[in-house]
């Protein structure tokens, strides 16, 4: 396909010095160059898998469950009545 681009000066004196770096054509180097920048933005696009790492959970050390009213006076203190 033939289409009319506006270049950056400082783009295309990249593109020139890649095309003299390669022996390429222009045309070429711009190919290429526009297609390694797609695939790029199509990977850096796509969902990132979403992972859930559990964690240990429980009582705190020390807490028994024995005795409803212990357990009250361990976390609101002796007080709470």
């Amino acid at each position: 396909m033939r289409t009319t681009l506006a270049i950056d000066d400082s783009t295309y004196e990249r593109l020139q010095v890649e095309m003299r770096k390669r022996g390429c054509s222009f045309r070429q180097i711009v190919n290429e160059s526009l297609s390694q920048g797609l695939d790029r933005m199509q990977r850096s696009h796509q969902p990132r898998r979403f992972v859930v790492r559990p964690f240990p959970t429980g009582p705190r050390p020390g807490i028994s469950f024995d005795s409803v009213n212990a357990l009250l006076d361990d976390l609101e203190g002796p007080e709470r009545r």
